[in-house]
């Protein structure tokens, strides 16, 4: 049986139905979805069985896999492979995470807006994540469509961000909560990258907002001033009218486009019940900078 498509909006997020993660992909079935995938940026495929081998085999379909910044800390083991990234509560002995713990601390950034991995050169093109245990309450997941926000922007805004450049930084959107004990090695491993502020989706050709928590400073740009265009463009891009949000069941597969959608997870009593998410992302193709043909003439 050919896979079926529910779409949520017209035009952003729909759940995928008659396939089977866990076995090879008909060719047809992988060419749907990665066409809906290009059409409604955030997919959810519900009741997988899937083992960590069979989640990243799926996540290989959209492009070369990305290994976890966890291997730049030292404050504890990894608790899943490296190909993850552990968006869990959890220790890396299975147990809830104490509520002072530095693990938790820096975790807490993930309740920001933000885009996975614009932090990294060579950001994030999708992400993978995948449900092995959720809270009764809570924990919620929000998605926001950047190319719907950019398509609503006036004219003159849209020509004013034409070329722009930000600075992103995963220690930026740590600060943003006080977070800042970060060590020497730490900083060293992910300096701050560039990356556009508008970019257009190479599959769709639709052109978005590339926003994140992690964009600080805008070059060419006062610093104050900067960081007001940003915060006003993501407080514009997460209207209810742009945003899905998630309510999770168990053995949810969620896969959306970081080139265009920014998300955050939902408060929860994390100090309570276990959450354990595993994420396995996706590397675009190159710098987006590098991507729109866009010369950054300050540093």
């Amino acid at each position: 049986m050919a896979a079926i498509i529910y779409p949520v909006t017209p035009s952003f997020a729909a759940e995928i139905g008659d396939v089977d993660l866990s076995a090879p992909i008909e060719p047809a079935d992988l060419a749907a979805i990665k066409e809906a995938f290009a059409t409604y940026a955030v997919l959810i495929f519900p009741d997988q069985q899937l083992s960590q081998d069979q989640h990243l085999d799926f996540a290989r379909h959209f492009g070369p896999l990305e290994t976890t910044i966890g291997v730049y800390r030292r404050d504890a083991p990894l608790r899943v492979r490296k190909e993850f990234a552990d968006v869990s509560n959890l220790t890396h002995d299975n147990e809830v995470w104490g509520k002072d713990s530095r693990l938790r601390l820096f975790q807490l950034g993930n309740r920001l807006w933000h885009t996975d991995s614009s932090f990294k050169r060579r950001p994030a093109l999708a992400s993978l994540l995948y449900a092995r245990s959720i809270p009764p309450v809570g924990g919620h997941t929000e998605f926001a469509d950047e190319r719907a926000a950019y398509d609503a922007l006036p004219e003159a805004t849209k020509r004013r961000l034409d070329s722009l450049v930000a600075e992103h930084s995963i220690f930026t959107s740590r600060a943003r909560l006080g977070f800042t004990n970060f060590t020497d090695e730490e900083r060293r491993q992910m300096p701050p990258v560039p990356q556009v502020l508008v970019r257009t989706i190479p599959e769709s050709g639709r052109k978005s907002l590339y926003l994140a928590s992690h964009a600080g400073r805008i070059f060419g740009m006062p610093d104050a001033e900067g960081r007001a265009l940003i915060d006003e463009l993501v407080a514009h891009a997460t209207q209810r009218q742009f945003v899905y949000t998630h309510r999770w069941r168990l053995r949810d597969l969620v896969i959306w486009d970081n080139r265009c959608t920014m998300h955050r997870g939902m408060e929860f009593d994390d100090l309570r019940w276990k959450r354990d998410m595993q994420r396995a992302t996706v590397s675009d193709i190159a710098n987006s900078c590098e991507q729109e043909g866009v010369v950054i003439e300050a540093a």
